[in-house]
Formats: C-alpha cells, structure tokens, sequence
C-alpha cells in the first residue's frame, strides 16, 4: 500500500506544478501504512508584483509571465524590506499527503483553510499564515490493462496510473484517495543578481569658444 499511495502522491503533485518557471527542483517522499507524503523543494528567479504585509503573501511573476502567490515562512528574515518590482530569487516548498481510504464513507469535498505559524514563548517574535487544501475523491473505475485508477473530486475527474501491479490489486471501486496539499510557503528569499551595465564611454570635450 505505501508504493500505491506514493505513486499516487507523485502523480498527483505533479499535476499541482506550481507556475512560476523553476530553476531546480528536489522531490522528496515518506511513507507509513496506508498513508504517503511527498514534498517538492523549488528554486526560482522571478518578480515581486504583489505584497501583503498581514498575511506575508507575497505574489510572485516567473520570466514566462506566469504567477505564484507563496507565504514567506519566517525564515525570510528579509521580508520587511522586499517590495513590488524588486527580482528576486526564492526557495519554496509544497507537500502533499494522501491517505487510502478503504470502502469510502466521507463526504467528497473541498475544502481550505488557513492556519498560523507563531513563535513559542521566549522565541523571538515570527511567523506566518499558510494554507492547506484538502480533498476527498471517490475511486470510481479501474482499467487492469493500463493498471489506472480512476478518481472522481468534487470539481474534476482524473486518471492515475499505479506501476506496481501488486500494489494496485489493493484499490477497488468504491475506496476513496484522501489527498491534503499544504500550498507553497517560501524559506528563503535573496535578491537576484543584476547584470553590471555596461560603463559609458566619455567623449572628447570640445574646447570653448574658437572656430
């Protein structure tokens, strides 16, 4: 059951791709019984376009014009001087934790809420507001053939494919994937270095009055 559930942690967490173009991406994965995590570590170059203070989102455009919204955890000690138009290059993390859930029983859903990440006493003042979605699909159809499984949400309909076949003997119609994906929270945010311009070339000055 961990290989079925990392695999499906995989497939569905590359669906959830974050936008902003990546430089370098680290994949890393968990598992315990019926139960499996995935993280993915990003790097990226991109533009601040947005910034807000209270909940310390910062909105983020990558080179293709495509935008991310991430929590600065507190590890960005920066975050107060960091402001709209500034390029930056930014390290981010997002995770997804599914569960089996044989025979079903819950209720299909959406849904997201937002939680706070406050210092302990005695700590030093910090932290951040992130954001979880979870959601719960029914497992509507299987295809031996292509080992797939087919998983019904409350928005979309989506095909996973599972490569242990021994693995996907455990899956029948009717269990549900419940799937928990903790949205992008930033560790690290420096500035992006700029390329020197080029130094202007003086001219000869031409000497007063005369002909």
């Amino acid at each position: 059951m961990r290989s079925l559930v990392l695999g499906i942690a995989i497939a569905v967490l590359s669906t959830l791709a974050l936008p902003v173009s990546a430089q370098t991406s680290t994949v890393t994965a968990a598992s315990a019984p019926g139960k499996g995590t995935v993280a993915e570590t990003v790097t990226a170059q991109a533009t601040i376009t947005a910034i807000d203070k209270k909940t310390r989102d910062v909105t983020l455009k990558g080179s293709e014009g495509d935008e991310l919204t991430v929590t600065a955890g507190p590890e960005v000690k920066n975050f107060d001087n960091m402001k709209v138009g500034d390029k930056v290059n930014v390290e981010y993390a997002q995770a997804l934790t599914l569960e089996l859930k044989k025979g079903g029983g819950l209720v299909v859903q959406r849904t997201e809420q937002s939680g706070g990440v406050r210092a302990q006493p005695g700590e030093k003042p910090g932290g951040a507001v992130g954001r979880q979605i979870k959601v719960v699909a029914d497992v509507i159809d299987l295809d031996p053939a292509k080992q797939t499984i087919k998983l019904k949400g409350p928005k979309r309909t989506v095909d996973l494919h599972i490569a242990d076949p021994e693995q996907f003997k455990r899956v029948a119609k009717g269990d549900q994937v419940e799937a928990t994906y903790t949205q992008a929270v930033a560790i690290a945010v420096t500035p992006a270095k700029m390329d020197a311009a080029p130094a202007k070339k003086e001219g000869k000055k031409k000497p007063k009055g005369g002909c």
